[in-house]
């Protein structure tokens, strides 16, 4: 389906904010401390706040340029706060007051009249009105003074470029220099109401387009996204077109509520699972899903920031080096075998689907990526003490899952596998029990490419354990995005094949997630992406869910709702029915701009980089028979609404122009061992500056292969022209192929002028017919 990778509006809707909208504030803070924003009414926002260090310090902060909506909906940058004023009533407690010494802040970051940058730090309670817990606060930006007492320390603020403002909010017994913690957590909470802008530019134009819903879900995440507001969040997921479900990634460094130990801050020390700020954030993140009509998923993992997860629960490989993945700062996986770790995970679960209930959501609950850690030289983390006492107290070992196994040690696998079954169903269970007699619908989240990896064929012992089948969830999800955007075809077919049998989940009790965009150099990805939607669709799942909103944001993701019409049922699959005489006229033509300068040079830009044939097929009708099947052909399509298949009498080959094809004519690419799918191209010229032609018509039984110059088996002709291997070939294997091809094509116009008179007069018709492009 179309798509497109949007980096600014051009020409769509767009209305109008108040600046300071409380939508689109975001907060900051270091970990470990945590903090939430949520916006409450229309001029009000909360951040709720968990101290636990003396120099722990938050920021509620405004950026003059939008850097986290999707650009179709951003609002626009405005760094000129001249002759602007902001007022709002500031209330708070728990973090230290207006009035007193390292007090809420508000530091300003910009330039100064001569363009260099500087920093301004405006103490708010120079400018408020009332108790230092209840204040109206005035802003006036052109009257703005940085300094603690004034007029003594006034240092004015130049209004005109201001990148950010970032108000600043310390918890009582502030020591900026310290590492010491507090003597234990605090929590504090502000509260921005009756928030106003007026003056100059008091209003920010932004981003309204709508798209209409294209069919697909979408996946958020708390670690990436808890510093905005759900409103903000959620306004993105709308308007971009996606409903149903929102599978939301609680994450797996920010919710829990955390307590020193050992010189650590670590999880699981407290009776609640979750930290304050958390609640707060979720409880409002559910509670707008259900006013938007979405049908949010809570997803849970067995990951755990590494520096805050006690190292009892952490899975081990045989030397006893812990499970730590490869995120900087690293995560680590819970044993399934530790008792304690497995209750604080239920605990969660639990606190999670309670807080959907009280949010009046339907409570539906994921398990997402549950397995024993394993890392790419081939270590298997089943050797923690819990899972060793587990295991009989003496496992046997297995340094490599690469290697070839023995009796005992795939034995084992099995072993672990039904421990990590028996460990999900303990947090269903939990979950099920927390919320009774509400129904809760529980689903489990794979990720093919590690527990199905080719390299460590017997892993899926552990990792995809038969205690998952049917009906052990409600649904299966099922991820492939490290095989998808790799082009590892085989593999990713291979474990459709192997899971729908292992698990025997029909597929409209399966989801598919699609994604992820891990950097934003790597966007050439979502072309993969969109085609594996594509490709997913036609399995008929029971929901496709975009991974994830950050990368859809971050890179301008826009996929276009479906028409009316598919593209299969827009194009008969039927040759045009009547020769094309001596006298057809055959047009290729390219879109070039062309700029003369003043002294008579030129710049030539290419906008198109494959030629697009037009034909003219009036000349080869020959009698009025065939002007009756022309005219019916002409009806069955519609006119221009259906194309059909055209031969190209001057082009139609893959050897020269008409030539008997081979099986070396045209090279489609090299192997590299993953990559199954080759598509079919003719090259026009030689080396680098041949121009590629996608070829999607072929005449199939012409169709010819060959790998390093010997005749090809094991492949088929998918649709598109895309020659699909049920093996990859092998590394560095150049792939070729010969074959006859049709044009796909459409009537230009209309209407079908045709003069009986004329045509008996030997006047031929005109009946124009143009390429459809169906390939870059």
């Amino acid at each position: 389906m179309p798509f497109w990778l949007a980096d600014k509006r051009d020409g769509q809707q767009s209305d109008w904010i108040q600046r300071f909208d409380p939508r689109f504030w975001t907060v900051n803070f270091p970990r470990p401390m945590m903090a939430s924003v949520i916006s409450t009414a229309p001029d009000a926002l909360r951040l709720d706040l968990a101290f636990l260090r003396k120099a722990d310090l938050a920021g509620l902060i405004w950026e003059s340029e939008d850097r986290l909506d999707h650009p179709l909906l951003s609002y626009a940058t405005q760094r000129d706060y001249a002759h602007a004023t902001l007022t709002f009533r500031w209330r708070s407690a728990g973090v230290i007051a207006l009035d007193a010494v390292n007090g809420p802040t508000l530091t300003i970051e910009g330039r100064d009249q001569s363009g260099a940058a500087r920093t301004w730090y405006v103490r708010l309670w120079n400018f408020a009105d009332g108790t230092p817990e209840n204040a109206l606060v005035t802003l006036p930006f052109s009257a703005l003074e940085g300094g603690f007492a004034l007029p003594a320390d006034a240092d004015p603020v130049w209004p005109g470029a201001i990148d950010r403002l970032f108000i600043s909010i310390a918890p009582p017994g502030y020591e900026g220099a310290s590492a010491d913690p507090l003597p234990a957590e605090v929590e504090g909470w502000v509260e921005l109401t009756e928030i106003r802008c007026t003056g100059a530019r008091a209003m920010l134009e932004i981003g309204d387009v709508m798209i209409a819903p294209t069919g697909l879900a979408i996946a958020t995440g708390f670690d990436d996204e808890g510093v905005q507001t759900p409103a903000r969040l959620l306004r993105n997921v709308r308007q971009l077109g996606y409903r149903g479900s929102v599978v939301h990634y609680v994450g797996m460094s920010h919710y829990f509520r955390l307590a020193q130990a050992d010189s650590a801050f670590l999880a699981g020390s407290t009776a609640d699972p979750l930290n304050t700020p958390t609640r707060a954030w979720h409880l409002a993140f559910f509670a707008e899903c259900a006013r938007l009509g979405f049908s949010p998923i809570a997803s849970l993992s067995y990951e755990v920031l590494a520096q805050h997860c006690p190292p009892a629960w952490m899975q081990r490989d045989l030397a006893g080096q812990p499970a730590l993945t490869g995120w900087s700062p690293p995560s680590s996986l819970l044993s399934p075998a530790n008792g304690a770790a497995m209750a604080w995970l239920q605990s969660v679960a639990t606190a999670f689907a309670q807080l959907m209930r009280e949010a009046g959501v339907p409570v539906r609950f994921q398990i997402g990526e549950p397995w024993w850690w394993t890392f790419g030289d081939g270590r298997i983390c089943l050797y923690d003490d819990a899972a060793r006492a587990a295991f009989g107290g003496d496992p046997p070992a297995i340094p490599n899952l690469r290697a070839p196994l023995t009796a005992a040690q795939k034995a084992l696998l099995d072993a672990a596998g039904a421990l990590l079954a028996q460990s999900t169903a303990a947090v269903i269970a939990a979950v099920r029990a927390a919320v009774a007699p509400q129904p809760v619908e529980a689903l489990l989240l794979v990720f093919t490419p590690t527990v199905l990896d080719p390299a460590t064929p017997e892993a899926l012992r552990a990792n995809l354990p038969t205690g998952w089948a049917a009906p052990a969830f409600d649904r299966l999800q099922v991820e492939d995005y490290d095989w998808l955007t790799t082009g590892a075809d085989a593999h990713r077919r291979a474990a459709y094949a192997l899971v729908d049998a292992r698990l025997g989940y029909p597929p409209h009790a399966q989801d598919y997630f699609a994604g992820f965009v891990l950097n934003p150099a790597q966007n050439a990805q979502w072309c993969a992406i969109d085609t594996g939607i594509d490709e997913a669709i036609t399995r008929q799942p029971h929901e496709i869910v975009v991974w994830a909103l950050p990368q859809v944001a971050r890179d301008g993701f826009t996929r276009h709702p479906a028409s009316g019409d598919t593209d299969m049922q827009a194009f008969d699959d039927v040759p045009y029915p009547l020769a094309l005489g001596r006298d057809a006229s055959v047009s290729p033509e390219f879109s070039t701009t062309v700029a003369m300068t003043a002294s008579g040079f030129e710049r030539r830009n290419a906008l198109w980089s494959d030629a697009r044939l037009r034909f003219d097929v009036g000349p080869g009708v020959r009698s009025e028979a065939e002007m009756g099947t022309l005219i019916a052909f002409f009806r069955a399509r519609r006119g221009p609404a259906r194309g059909f298949r055209l031969r190209d009498p001057t082009d139609f080959s893959s050897r020269a122009m008409t030539g008997m094809p081979t099986m070396v004519d045209q090279m489609l690419g090299r192997g590299d061992g993953l990559r199954t799918a080759f598509p079919l191209v003719k090259r026009y010229g030689v080396g680098e500056d041949a121009q590629v032609r996608r070829i999607t018509r072929p005449d199939a039984v012409s169709v010819l292969v060959s790998v390093n110059g010997a005749a090809a088996t094991g492949w088929s002709m998918e649709p598109g022209g895309v020659i699909q291997f049920v093996a990859p070939p092998a590394p560095d294997a150049v792939v070729r192929a010969g074959f006859l091809f049709d044009v796909p094509v459409r009537f230009a116009e209309d209407r079908l002028d045709i003069s009986g008179a004329a045509f008996a007069a030997g006047e031929a018709p005109s009946v124009p017919i143009v390429e459809v492009r169906e390939a870059a």
